[in-house]
């Protein structure tokens, strides 16, 4: 798993270490029960303090998607949901619309680069 931050940008480092993680696991670089660093090792790796990352690990504990538990570590959960589902569902939902408005699908990656831009 590789969580890349950007220290000059406006998003607080913990949101970015989770983000980080949760597109490691819909990406399906990380699965149920792997292990992620320990906050440590991670802090240490990306430069940042070992409570920025504990952060982190809390709100991915708190949105369902590792479990936390001393000695241990954070180990991905079994049953979490990477939102995969919703992403696709939304991703569905896009194209149906952008195609009742008439729209290719080289002017849906347009927008969708152009959006991700802002």
């Amino acid at each position: 798993m590789l969580v890349r931050i950007d220290h000059a940008s406006t998003t607080p480092l913990a949101e970015q270490i989770a983000a980080g993680v949760r597109g490691s696991a819909i990406r399906g670089e990380i699965g149920p029960g792997d292990r992620l660093p320990s906050a440590r090792a991670l802090a240490e790796s990306i430069d940042v303090n070992l409570h920025t990352v504990l952060r982190a690990y809390a709100t991915l504990r708190d949105e369902g998607l590792i479990d936390l538990r001393r000695g241990r570590g954070a180990v991905i959960r079994a049953e979490f949901d990477s939102g995969r589902t919703a992403l696709n569902e939304s991703a569905r939902e896009f194209v149906r619309q952008a195609r009742n408005l008439g729209l290719d699908t080289a002017h849906m990656l347009d927008l969708i680069k152009e959006t991700s831009t802002q």
